[in-house]
């Protein structure tokens, strides 16, 4: 399981012009499933989200966990981060999940993420969406969970 983090101020995700899922400040989570994940990477992917030190403390530096910071987390569906990008000029997708099996993990991320922190937001899987947010920093992240 791969994930982009982003630190923001805000983000907000669209679908036909309609906003599906909003935070103030917080994680944006861009999130792809590969083959063979499952219920193990679901809880450590979201055991990072909401522990990974990327907020400041009161000296400035980057000590604090969204746990600890209280922001808001939104999760968005993106299968395109699992693409082989090795060869040539069009990536292949054979490294992403198929639709339902990622379907299944990521439904299962955003439930566990619910049960552990409040202000959990989504997009909507598999739609055309319109991700907006204003990165706070920059601060931008991979992670995996393998």
């Amino acid at each position: 399981m791969i994930a982009v983090i982003q630190r923001v101020e805000s983000a907000h995700v669209e679908v036909e012009g309609e906003t599906v899922g909003a935070i103030g400040a917080g994680l944006l989570a861009l999130v792809a499933v590969e083959p063979g994940d499952g219920e193990a990477q679901c809880v450590r992917m979201v055991e990072r989200l909401r522990g990974y030190r990327v907020f400041s403390d009161a000296e400035g530096k980057m000590n604090l966990s969204l746990a600890e910071s209280g922001g808001g987390l939104l999760l968005v569906s993106q299968f395109t981060l699992a693409a082989d990008t090795r060869k040539g000029m069009r990536p292949s997708f054979t490294t992403a999940a198929p639709p339902e099996e990622g379907r299944r993990w990521f439904d299962r991320v955003v439930t566990l993420a619910r049960e552990a922190q409040p202000g959990v937001e989504t997009g909507r899987f598999g739609a055309h969406m319109k991700v907006h947010l204003i990165n706070d920093g920059p601060v931008t992240f991979r992670l995996e969970v393998r």
